[in-house]
C-alpha cells in the first residue's frame, strides 16, 4: 500500500523547461464491509485506514461507541484495499434497514437520503454535552504554525487535505492527513474515539461543508475552525446546534458563524 509515488515530469518555468521526479500522492479504492456486506467505497489515501473505518462507523451513526466494534481486518485486494469489520447484531441490523430504504450510498452526506428532514437528523440525536469552554482565539496563530510543519503528506505532495485536534490551550494532539477532506475528518474522528474522547477543538485545512459539522456533532466535538470558507446549511446546523463554527482562520484574522460564546476575546 504505497501512500505516495514518484512520478517523471516535466516543469515549465518561465522560459526554461527540465525533467524532474515528482511526489505524488495514491489514491485507492476503500470498501468498507459490515459483517461481510460491503456499505460503501471512498476513495483514500492508504494510512491510518484503522482510524478511518472507526471514524466513518461513528460519523455516519453506523455505530454509536467504539466499542460496538468487535473486530477489524485492513485487506489489500487486487484492485484496492477492504476494510473488514465485525459490528454489534444491533447496529449491523439497523445498518441493513437503513440501507434498504437508500437509493444510494452513504459518504458524502446527503447521497441515499430519501427525504431533506433526514439531512441532519443525526446530529439531533447524537449531541452530547457541553464541555469545551473559554478558547482563546489568539492560539489559532500558533495552532496554523503547528498544523503547517505536521502536514508531512502535504509538503511531500502538495496534495492532502489534514484534519488536527487541538487541547482548548492549543497544542496540538493529533493529525490525520488525506487526498480527500472528509476522509482526514474521518481518520481524526477515529483517533479521537480512541484517544477517550479529549476535549478540545478541529482544525481543517479546507472549507467547512455541513457534513463536517455533523461529523464533528455526532462524536460530540463541539467546535471546528476552517482555513477556508464555510456554506450556508454548514453555519445554519452549527446555531442549531449551539456548535462554534470559524472560518478563514488564519494569521492574525478568522470569522466567527456560531458559538462565539466559547470564545474568550481578550488580548494576548
Amino acid at each position: 500500500m504505497n501512500i505516495t509515488i514518484e512520478k517523471q515530469a516535466v516543469k515549465l518555468q518561465q522560459n526554461f523547461t527540465s525533467e524532474v521526479q515528482e511526489n505524488l500522492i495514491c489514491e485507492e479504492p476503500i470498501a468498507l464491509v459490515y459483517n461481510g456486506i460491503s456499505h460503501a467505497v471512498m476513495m483514500a489515501t492508504s494510512q491510518d485506514l484503522e482510524d478511518f473505518a472507526l471514524g466513518f462507523s461513528l460519523a455516519e451513526g453506523i455505530l454509536t461507541h467504539k466499542q460496538e466494534l468487535y473486530g477489524l481486518d485492513v485487506i489489500e485486494q487486487c484492485n484496492g484495499i477492504e476494510i473488514q469489520m465485525e459490528i454489534a447484531t444491533r447496529q449491523f441490523v439497523a445498518l441493513k434497514e437503513k440501507r434498504r430504504s437508500m437509493t444510494g450510498r452513504t459518504g458524502c452526506g446527503i447521497c441515499g437520503v430519501e427525504q431533506l428532514e433526514q439531512v441532519n437528523q443525526s446530529c439531533k440525536f447524537l449531541q452530547k454535552n457541553d464541555r469545551l469552554q473559554a478558547v482563546n482565539p489568539f492560539i489559532f496563530d500558533d495552532c496554523l504554525v503547528q498544523l503547517e510543519q505536521a502536514q508531512q503528506l502535504a509538503q511531500l505532495t502538495g496534495a492532502s487535505h489534514a484534519a488536527a485536534f487541538f487541547s482548548p490551550e492549543g497544542k496540538l494532539l493529533a493529525i490525520r492527513e488525506d487526498v480527500g477532506r472528509h476522509v482526514a475528518l474521518d481518520k481524526l474522528i477515529g483517533w479521537y474515539a480512541k484517544a477517550g474522547e479529549p476535549i478540545g477543538f478541529v482544525f481543517v485545512t479546507s472549507r467547512a461543508s455541513f457534513e463536517m459539522v455533523q461529523k464533528c456533532l455526532a462524536v460530540g466535538i463541539e467546535m471546528l475552525c476552517a482555513i477556508s470558507a464555510t456554506t450556508a446549511l454548514a453555519v445554519e446546523i452549527a446555531q442549531e446546534h449551539n456548535f462554534t463554527l470559524t472560518a478563514f482562520t488564519r494569521k492574525g484574522k478568522a470569522t466567527v458563524y456560531s458559538g462565539a460564546q466559547r470564545l474568550l476575546f481578550e488580548g494576548r
